[in-house]
């Protein structure tokens, strides 16, 4: 690894973490010495990277540096890549176009020397398969779900019975073959997955979620941590 390189993946993992970290811990994902990171975090101290700690004790950085966003490395850009491309492939129209208008974006203003990281990346993932028969809207979805607003939905089981259902959203999954609509159920008191081919129909109301989408989120993952041990 080049030492410029070296440098800029020294500030990444800093970046990363909100607790100090050894010297011991970034020569070992960097695969140098400790000798080797202390000389690299004297030197990025010594340009004004606002660096605090020291030998022994680990190194943090301060929250509000600010850096070019898209200094990328080849594994980084290809690591884009292979997320855009499966959601180019697997995803609604809208989340599609997005997804090619990052790759777009990211071509433009990286260096010419990554540039074919872009245009012939060595990752990529298999053929698209047949999308989902939906009758929703998922970018509705997605919308209540930012907007922290309840869905109505009139929702079809498998062996073919209809519901009505009043939900907070939690988050939108997507798998390989479907889609499902994480939501707090008010008819079954409790979290639940919909399949969004067998949302019949879905409206968004005027009226809140009953908590804030953090808190939300924190009891499907509590509910859900739970139902794996």
């Amino acid at each position: 690894m080049r030492r410029a390189d070296r440098l800029f993946q020294i500030i990444q993992i800093l970046r990363r973490s909100t607790r100090p970290v050894t010297a011991a811990a970034l020569a070992e994902e960097l695969e140098v010495s400790k000798r080797t990171v202390y000389r690299d975090v004297a030197d990025l101290i010594g340009q004004r990277v606002p660096i605090d700690g020291e030998a022994g004790l680990g190194y943090l950085l301060a929250p509000d540096y600010d850096m070019p966003p898209l200094m990328l490395t080849p594994d980084e850009i290809e690591a884009v890549m292979l997320g855009a491309q499966w959601v180019a492939g697997r995803s609604d129209k809208v989340l599609s176009n997005a997804a090619r208008d990052v790759i777009a974006k990211i071509a433009a203003v990286v260096p010419e020397r990554l540039r074919p990281f872009i245009a012939e990346p060595s990752v990529g993932v298999k053929p698209t398969i047949a999308a989902p028969d939906e009758g929703v809207d998922p970018a509705s979805l997605r919308s209540a779900i930012r907007n922290g607003r309840k869905l109505r939905l009139r929702y079809r089981s498998e062996a073919g019975e209809e519901s009505e259902r009043t939900v907070w959203p939690v988050i939108l999954g997507y798998a390989e073959t479907t889609r499902l609509l994480v939501a707090w159920c008010e008819l079954r008191e409790g979290f639940r997955h919909f399949r969004t081919d067998r949302i019949v129909e879905a409206e968004t109301l005027d009226e809140a979620i009953g908590v804030s989408p953090g808190e939300l989120r924190r009891r499907w993952r509590l509910w859900r941590e739970a139902k794996a041990s």
